[in-house]
């Protein structure tokens, strides 16, 4: 009897403000009712929508099933990481590049590996497009339609640098998806994915686009990824990004994290992977326009040592190959392209990536600054190679940049890979440095300080001194075989 009695007096509580608020409510304009139903119904409409584009597009979505020879790791005689050897010994610093491996009788045996992901049907006759990592270099490769037919796939190409693959099946009749035009994608829009995460096939998860061309994220050697927050996760990869008209706006290849919600998904945009799909379809492989040089991004700090202003646009060369197209052509280390074929330049990997769009053979024009004047060339592209993107002086650290240096000597360079180049090889970095965050690295190579060449402890040290009265140093550093161009701070000196 005591329960119900608070029940009923809790329930007199609450019943004094509720009828209040429905007195207060009943007083409200109709308009606010309406705007609400208008927005559950905008609400519902949107529904509605996802559901129409993702019931005709799912019949067009594949999974992929690849099964490839998978060999374990061999293990390296040292793996202690303890950091005891010494950076001075030339064996030691060309062992941390270049760990000696176990006999052959300590290998693990060859095992089989299995890999799941998607892919989207492109031609009724059984065309799909999918992501290289899933179905390069395989022993088998079987799809699954939407109908729950399992057939075998033959992989027409596959192409590495942009993480592409083209595989076709037997059939004929097949639902398939168009093809968008991704240039015209804003970030803010509403897109779809569709895939097969974790073998649940025909998932379809809704999202906006995050953000456009990202890169340097090492998934591909050419990189311009749409990021969506549309949950992707592992089984995703080779399905279809789609705008609300239904089409293919990217092919959904990596995630940056957990996966899902808390990760962040990434697509090719379907423009850079037409013209590889062509060309797989075609020849089975890629071919690429080739310049010969390194493009850098152009840092604030980097402007006064190459005569530019503040806010120039473009990137930097800071090596071109011998013999090459640009070298041919007249182009120069220390050059600032500001054009590519009457189009801006914003950074080093869309210049990159403009480049490798053009076929062999093709002639493009491009405007250079150099020491602050404007030139013009054009230059026809070569075919981009395969495999493509002395002194007993004791070691020396330059002030406070975070490193230590010691000479080039004769074996270094042989064993580094730098034979015929001048320079003083760094054998220490400070964690947590300046010059680490710069990416400088045991056995880099500076060649050059000021834009003036060194070829010794010695004329490194005066240099790196005489710079202090501009209070930094512009460094030449090459590692993994590439040139590129590194700004240092350090104490001015006046």
């Amino acid at each position: 009897m005591s329960v119900s009695i608070v029940h009923a007096k809790s329930g007199l509580r609450w019943l004094r403000p509720a009828v209040i608020s429905v007195l207060f409510l009943s007083m409200l304009p109709v308009s606010v009712y309406g705007e609400d139903d208008q927005s559950i119904a905008a609400l519902r409409q949107m529904g509605k929508a996802f559901a129409t584009i993702a019931g005709k597009a799912s019949p067009a979505v594949v999974g992929i099933k690849a099964t490839k020879a998978a060999r374990s790791d061999l293990r390296s005689r040292d793996e202690s990481g303890d950091g005891s050897s010494s950076p001075l010994n030339e064996d030691d610093l060309f062992e941390y590049f270049f760990r000696r491996r176990l006999p052959r009788q300590y290998s693990r045996p060859q095992q089989k590996e299995i890999a799941q992901g998607s892919g989207f049907v492109v031609t009724a006759d059984g065309y799909i497009l999918t992501n290289n990592h899933l179905v390069g270099q395989t022993e088998k490769v079987s799809v699954k339609l939407s109908d729950g037919r399992t057939m075998d796939a033959k992989v027409i190409g596959a192409d590495a640098d942009s993480d592409v693959a083209v595989i076709k099946i037997e059939a004929d009749g097949l639902p398939f998806l168009e093809l968008a035009d991704s240039t015209g994608l804003e970030v803010g829009e509403w897109v779809i994915a569709i895939g097969n995460p974790f073998g649940l096939s025909h998932t379809v998860t809704a999202g906006i686009v995050s953000a456009k061309g990202r890169s340097g994220l090492d998934v591909a050697n050419y990189e311009d990824f749409i990021q969506t927050d549309a949950a992707i996760n592992f089984g995703n990869s080779g399905g279809p990004l789609l705008n609300l008209d239904g089409k293919v706006v990217g092919i959904n290849t990596a995630i940056i994290g957990p996966g899902g919600n808390i990760g962040i998904g990434l697509a090719i945009p379907i423009n850079m992977a037409k013209d590889i799909y062509k060309q797989l379809k075609e020849s089975g492989s890629v071919v690429r326009g080739f310049l010969g040089v390194i493009p850098t991004d152009i840092e604030p700090d980097m402007a006064e040592f190459f005569g530019l202003q503040k806010d120039t646009k473009g990137v930097l060369i800071s090596q071109v190959t011998d013999n090459s197209a640009a070298d041919e052509a007249g182009i120069k280390r220390g050059d600032v392209v500001t054009e590519f074929d009457g189009a801006p330049v914003d950074s080093a990997n869309d210049f990159r990536n403009r480049v490798a769009m053009h076929k062999p053979g093709s002639e493009v024009n491009l405007v250079i600054l150099r020491e602050g004047k404007r030139m013009d060339f054009t230059v026809k592209l070569a075919q981009r190679p395969a495999g493509d993107v002395a002194s007993s002086e004791q070691p020396e650290s330059p002030g406070k940049l975070g490193f230590t240096v010691q000479a080039l000597t004769e074996d270094l360079a042989q064993r580094l890979g730098y034979e015929g180049l001048d320079g003083v090889v760094v054998t220490d970095v400070e964690r947590g440095s300046q010059a680490e965050e710069k990416g400088i690295q045991r056995g880099s190579l500076i060649r050059e300080v000021d834009r003036e060449r060194i070829s010794n402890v010695r004329e490194f040290k005066d240099a790196v001194r005489k710079a202090q009265s501009r209070g930094k140093v512009l460094l030449l550093v090459r590692d993994e075989g590439m040139d590129r161009y590194v700004v240092l701070q350090q104490d001015k000196r006046e």
